[in-house]
């Protein structure tokens, strides 16, 4: 082999590996741009997430009451903020939450 053919196969080489880190540094950010958070105080009675942060029920669409800042829906920081909701559970109704 010669040393250009050599030389050619290391620049390739290294340009492939270049741009296979720079995908994988890339791809994390995207999906965390994207990543749903549980935000408590923008839901309607019967139509959160799952679950309640005081155990008053289990399961998703079950929650009783407006607003509950026991209650969440998943969504992504972004929107949770755009809605007026918290990100942390909260005693009482979201008085704040975009109706």
């Amino acid at each position: 082999m010669s040393t250009s053919v050599r030389l050619t196969a290391l620049t390739l080489g290294a340009a492939v590996a270049g741009a296979l880190s720079l995908a994988a540094i890339a791809a994390p950010a995207h999906a965390a741009e994207g990543e749903k958070v549980k935000c408590y105080g923008v839901s309607k009675a019967g139509e959160n997430d799952c679950a309640n942060k005081a155990a008053g029920h289990s399961c998703a669409t079950q929650s009783k009451v407006d607003y509950s800042g026991q209650d969440f829906k998943a969504m992504t920081k972004e929107a949770c903020e755009a809605a007026g909701g918290s990100m942390t559970a909260f005693d009482g109704t979201n008085t704040k939450a975009k109706k």
